[in-house]
């Protein structure tokens, strides 16, 4: 029983961890966006 409870944490953990690189690790707020690429009609 105990080693589904562990399994579950893991997956909730995994889960957690990648919400967390999705949300936070992209540019910053004071960034200025990149004026490289044409606007989209």
């Amino acid at each position: 029983m105990w080693l589904l409870i562990l399994e579950a944490l893991a997956a909730l953990a995994l889960l957690g961890g990648a919400v967390w690189w999705t949300m936070f690790s992209g540019r910053r707020r004071d960034e200025e966006p990149d004026d490289e690429d044409p606007p989209a009609r």
